[in-house]
């Protein structure tokens, strides 16, 4: 199918994306454009860089790893893992990386890690970047890759104090967090939020972004209404922090000033657990619930949080039926008894 406009879908993306494969090159890109006559624009610019790739030659991806890299950073992308990656890929054209590429650069820059961390640090970033320009693998993950599931969580009073800390020390991050616990949207999907995407009146937010590839609109509870609304300025970006060493310093601050001692290399991921926590616990909210969202990406992902109400079945068994049990009657002592 030759590249074509998709349109925006009402409580998903309110952007036009562009789809489709055109002189050998796959695309499915977002324009970042409301606006139809503007997203055009992107589309006939592109159909030209494919066409004069094509003409130069079979070359799968247009850009080399670094390019592609300081594209996706220039975009926003998550920039924490890159560093190795770019002294490892540099200047390999992406149409030269693949799975056997990518296995060993997983191999050689983190010997001795884990298959979680592998994954974490080489096969999502690396695919992350790839994608971005359009170029979509199906990458086999290293077995295991998933770790162990972490479900830790803030009980309400720990999550308070956390929140109160937090706005104490600086109040864009108490903003960010109150909006992490009354979402659960990961940290690097809140980081991108801009005005644009945030309408106060309706109570909802878009995220155009997602770990899982769809955008989602997920509501806003009135406690993050206030906590953005009490933020300063409504152009750019909503949070004035970045992914960086000093928002993880942030974060240790306010653990500390909160009086809290939380599991190792839980930080923000915590408060995403912990709204699917509190969602099963005070909603009643089940997998098929959570999945539904949009911000798990399957049954399989969202049933980790299972085991926070786990006698919620068993509770049920008080409504199976019982028998009705004979009220205890007093037998009346005998007449010599109550004279002796």
């Amino acid at each position: 199918m030759p590249y074509t406009l998709v349109a925006p879908k009402a409580g998903r993306s309110p952007f036009w994306r562009v789809r489709g494969t055109e002189f050998g090159i796959y695309l499915d890109r977002s324009t970042q454009s409301r606006e139809r006559r503007e997203a055009q624009k992107f589309l006939a610019a592109w159909r030209d860089e494919a066409k004069r790739l094509s003409l130069s030659g079979p070359v799968k991806a247009p850009h080399s790893f670094a390019s592609a890299a300081l594209a996706y950073m220039q975009a926003g992308g998550e920039t924490r893992f890159l560093t190795p990656l770019l002294e490892h890929f540099g200047e390999t054209a992406l149409g030269e990386i693949g799975q056997s590429q990518i296995d060993a650069a997983a191999v050689a820059l983190y010997p001795r890690a884990s298959a979680a961390t592998r994954n974490r640090q080489v096969y999502s970033p690396v695919s992350a970047v790839m994608r971005h320009t359009g170029v979509v693998l199906a990458l086999r993950r290293p077995k295991g890759s998933q770790g162990t599931p972490r479900t830790a969580f803030l009980t309400p009073p720990e999550a308070f104090a956390l929140l109160e800390a937090a706005a104490a020390l600086n109040a864009s991050l108490g903003a960010l967090l109150t909006v992490l616990l009354y979402t659960g949207v990961r940290l690097s999907e809140a980081l991108r939020l801009s005005w644009a995407d945030v309408d106060l009146k309706r109570a909802v937010a878009t995220v155009a972004e997602t770990k899982n590839g769809a955008p989602v609109t997920v509501h806003l509870p009135p406690a993050a209404i206030a906590a953005l609304a009490n933020l300063k300025g409504r152009k750019g970006k909503v949070f004035a922090l970045t992914k960086s060493g000093r928002l993880y310093t942030l974060w240790a601050q306010a653990e500390a000033a909160a009086n809290l001692a939380l599991p190792p290399r839980s930080a923000f991921h915590i408060l995403r657990h912990t709204h699917a926590t509190w969602r099963r616990l005070y909603t009643g909210a089940d997998t098929t619930a959570l999945t539904n969202t949009g911000l798990w990406r399957s049954r399989t992902a969202a049933a980790v949080y299972e085991h926070v109400d786990a006698t919620a079945e068993g509770r049920k068994s008080d409504l199976l039926p019982t028998p009705i049990r004979a009220k205890a009657v007093r037998r009346p002592r005998k007449a010599a008894e109550n004279r002796g």
